[in-house]
C-alpha cells in the first residue's frame, strides 16, 4: 500500500529490516551505544555546526509526546504559555497547556492563515507573565508552513522562550534551529525522517536545559530534565521501543547519506509533480502556493464526489489519502508526499486518481 497520508509513512526495505535485529535489553551498554548514535545523528542533521550547543532527548511515544514534553518542561513557577494557533495541532498545543491552566489567551487564526509577527510582538508586550511561546512549524491541517524564522525573531527580541512543534516539518522543510535561536524543537521518527512511529525527540539548547532542571515537574514520564540527566550516564528512564530505535537509527543513516537539503529538494519536486498534475485535473488547492509546505497539499473535494468515494476508490487501487479535520472534514482531502516514495509511486497514484475521477463522472 502506498501511503499518501502525513505519517505513518512508507519506509525503505533497509529501515524495515532493522526491526529484525537481535533482541536487546535497554540497560545494557549496547543500547546505550545505540541511543548515543541516534542523539549524535539528530544533532548532525538538524543543528549542523552547533551540535555542542544542543542536546537531543529521545523518548518512546508519538510526536505529540515530544511536543507535550517540550511545552510542559519549559515553564518556571508563575509563568504562562502563549500559543499561536492556526490549525488542529495549534488547538492541541492549547489543550496541552489548558489542562494545567498555564495559558494566556491564544492568538487564534483561521486555519490556513499565517500569524502576523507584529501581532505576536504586541501580545507579548501585553502579557509580561508569558515565558514560553509555542507554535507549529508545518500545520498539517491544511499543509500550511508557518513563518518560524520571523516569529522566532520577535520572540527572541522580547526575551521569551520559543518552542516549535516540527513533528511534520523536520527534514521536509528547511528550519534553521540554531540560527533562529530556537530553544526547543520537537520531532518524530515516523514522518520526514522516514522511520517508524513510536520514537520521538526534542532538540534543546543546553543552557536552557540547565535552567529547566529547576522548573516544576508537571509530568513524570514527559519531564525532559529527567531524560537529560540519565542520558548523560548514558541511560534512559523508561523502557524504550528498542526495535523502533534500531529502525530510527537506520533511517537517520539514510537521511544523512541523502543529505537533509537533498531530501527537502526531493520532497519539493514530488509536491510540484502532484500539484501540476492536480491542476491539470482542475483540482482546487486550499492554500496559495506561497503558503504550502513541501510535503502536504490540501484540495477541495471535487463537486459531486464525496471524500469517502474518493478515498475508497484510491484504496482499492493501492493508495491511501487523508481526510480533512474538524470543520474541513467533509470539504477537503490531503495528499502527503513524505516517506520513501519513488516517482513511479507518485505517477501510479496520479493515474489512479484520474481513473477514480473518470469513473465518478461516468456514474453521475
Amino acid at each position: 500500500m502506498i501511503l499518501l497520508n502525513p505519517g505513518p509513512v512508507n519506509v525503505s526495505e533497509r529501515v524495515r529490516k532493522a526491526l529484525l535485529r537481535p533482541d536487546l535489553c535497554h540497560r545494557e551498554p549496547e543500547f546505550a551505544d545505540l541511543l548515543q548514535q541516534i542523539r549524535t545523528k539528530l544533532l548532525t542533521a538538524f543543528v549542523p555546526g552547533s551540535e555542542s550547543e544542543y542536546a537531543a532527548i529521545v523518548l518512546t511515544g508519538s510526536g505529540t509526546a515530544a511536543v507535550e514534553a517540550a511545552v510542559l518542561s519549559s515553564l518556571p513557577t508563575g509563568k504562562r504559555v502563549f500559543v499561536i494557533n492556526n490549525g488542529v495541532y495549534g488547538d492541541r498545543l492549547s489543550a496541552m497547556v489548558g489542562v494545567h491552566r498555564l495559558a494566556v489567551p491564544e492568538l487564534k487564526l483561521d486555519w490556513g492563515t499565517p500569524p502576523d509577527p507584529e501581532k505576536v510582538r504586541l501580545a507579548l508586550r501585553q502579557h509580561p507573565e508569558v515565558y514560553t511561546v509555542a507554535m507549529v512549524h508545518h500545520e498539517t491541517t491544511t499543509g500550511l508552513l508557518n513563518p518560524v524564522k520571523e516569529i522566532a525573531e520577535v520572540v527572541d527580541s522580547q526575551n521569551r522562550v520559543f518552542v516549535v512543534d516540527s513533528v511534520s516539518g523536520l527534514a521536509g522543510d528547511a528550519l534553521d534551529i540554531a540560527g533562529a535561536h530556537i530553544y526547543m524543537v520537537a520531532g518524530t521518527a515516523g514522518k520526514c525522517i522516514q522511520g517508524f512511529p513510536g520514537a520521538a525527540f526534542v532538540l534543546v539548547r543546553k543552557g536552557f536545559m540547565e535552567r529547566m532542571k529547576s522548573y516544576p515537574k508537571r509530568s513524570w514520564y514527559l519531564h525532559l530534565p529527567h531524560y537529560f540527566d540519565l542520558e548523560q550516564s548514558p541511560s534512559i528512564p523508561f523502557t524504550p521501543a528498542v526495535q523502533v530505535y534500531y529502525a530510527f537509527n537506520e533511517a537517520l543513516d539514510e537521511l544523512l547519506e541523502e543529505g537533509v537539503a537533498n531530501r527537502i529538494q526531493r520532497y519539493r519536486k514530488a509536491a510540484t509533480l502532484i500539484r501540476q498534475r492536480m491542476s491539470a485535473m482542475s483540482l482546487k488547492p486550499v492554500l496559495p502556493p506561497e503558503r504550502q509546505s513541501n510535503t502536504i497539499t490540501s484540495y477541495y473535494v471535487p463537486s459531486g464526489l464525496s471524500y469517502q468515494t474518493l478515498h475508497d476508490g484510491l484504496k482499492q487501487r493501492g493508495y491511501v489519502i487523508y481526510a480533512g479535520q474538524g470543520q474541513l472534514a467533509s470539504k477537503i482531502f490531503r495528499v502527503a508526499n513524505m516517506g520513501a516514495l519513488s516517482t513511479q509511486d507518485l505517477e501510479g497514484f496520479l493515474s489512479a486518481f484520474q481513473q477514480v475521477l473518470e469513473t465518478a463522472t461516468v456514474r453521475s
